[in-house]
């Protein structure tokens, strides 16, 4: 029974955490892209125009939702349910913190801890593309399918290399394990250069860029080129409907910058300053969000900065550029894994 509460807070407490981090990620994208462009950004409703995301949510929610006469009514419903729900399931097995005593129960600060977390990860966020696909196809028009056979054929190519960058991660750290990653990752921030696993530098920058690409953001967001398909898969889409699919991509954009944080900056780890034991657990939440708004504001950085890529140039860098490279990258992991671990084959 004790172990069902405790499941129950940490689903509730994560469910309401990606929920309040979205609004702030709306108005951080908000004001950092104004302040690169010279302007004042959202700034009347509540302090510092923080308010604002809360009133545009409030306004999507009480619009009236259209349904085309075409559509298949089934599928085009579930589209943005299947897009917001392996969101909020791939959050459930990323540690935020350290584990911490309460009483005589060790409580880990992720929802759950999976043997094989990282192949969890990547099985759930590929079930995306099926969003994308029944949105564009169960919409019945052809502007919306146009987009949905493109951002499909997009987020799978960039899955590849994805996957491929991992590897090492997963060899390097000898473990599947979210949380036993960041364990083998040990040390501290002023000793991080022999355990934190940006050694591993191709990796991150291959999974990074692919990131980038699988939740659809600038400067690979041809998902939705507004001059050239309309509003791409979810043109259609209305109202709360629409909130679905928009709350889904800023999840992902959370989700993929704490995953980087978990499987190449440490995670939760950093100095504790010399502060008390006790407090530490607070401390190590407090370095995981500040490492994870950095890779955010990374994200929002390169939306004001890079110009949109044609669909041939997204395209020819994922396949001729990309996965050869994490090919190449992992073959060179791999025989220096092997010498390190067995040296050389006639020695």
């Amino acid at each position: 029974m004790a172990l069902l509460v405790e499941a129950g807070i940490k689903v509730l407490v994560a469910f309401v955490l990606l929920l309040s981090t979205t609004v702030v990620l709306v108005w951080m994208e908000r004001k950092v892209v104004a302040g690169m462009q010279t302007r004042i950004g959202p700034d009347r409703a509540g302090p510092w125009g923080m308010l604002q995301t809360v009133a545009d949510g409030i306004k999507l929610m009480m619009k009236e939702s259209l349904t085309p006469r075409r559509v298949q009514f089934g599928l085009y419903i579930a589209a943005p349910v299947m897009a917001l729900v392996p969101a909020l399931l791939i959050f459930l097995v990323i540690p935020i913190g350290a584990p911490f005593q309460f009483g005589d129960r060790t409580i880990i600060l992720a929802v759950t801890d999976l043997n094989i977390g990282l192949l969890y990860v990547l099985a759930i966020s590929s079930i995306a593309v099926y969003s994308v696909v029944l949105a564009g196809w169960a919409s019945g028009s052809k502007y919306p399918l146009l987009g949905a056979v493109r951002a499909s054929a997009q987020m799978i190519s960039y899955e590849a290399a994805m996957g491929l960058s991992l590897v090492p991660v997963l060899m390097f750290a000898g473990s599947a394990s979210l949380t036993g990653i960041v364990a083998a990752q040990g040390g501290d921030l002023f000793g991080f250069l022999g355990t934190w696993n940006i050694v591993l530098f191709p990796s991150f920058v291959i999974f990074f860029i692919s990131g980038i690409a699988e939740t659809n953001r600038p400067p690979f967001d041809l998902v939705e080129a507004e001059s050239e398909i309309v509003g791409g898969y979810h043109t259609e889409y209305s109202g709360f409907r629409f909130a679905l699919f928009f709350l889904a991509e800023f999840i992902n954009m959370f989700n993929m910058s704490a995953l980087t944080v978990t499987l190449f900056f440490g995670g939760w780890m950093g100095p504790t300053f010399g502060l008390p034991e006790n407090i530490h657990w607070v401390i190590y939440i407090l370095w995981f969000f500040v490492k994870t708004f950095t890779f955010v504001f990374i994200f929002i950085w390169l939306r004001a900065a890079l110009p949109r890529l044609r669909y041939d140039q997204l395209m020819s860098f994922g396949w001729k550029r990309l996965i050869p490279a994490a090919l190449m990258w992992l073959t060179v992991f791999t025989v220096a894994l092997g010498y390190r671990t067995f040296g050389l084959p006639w020695s």
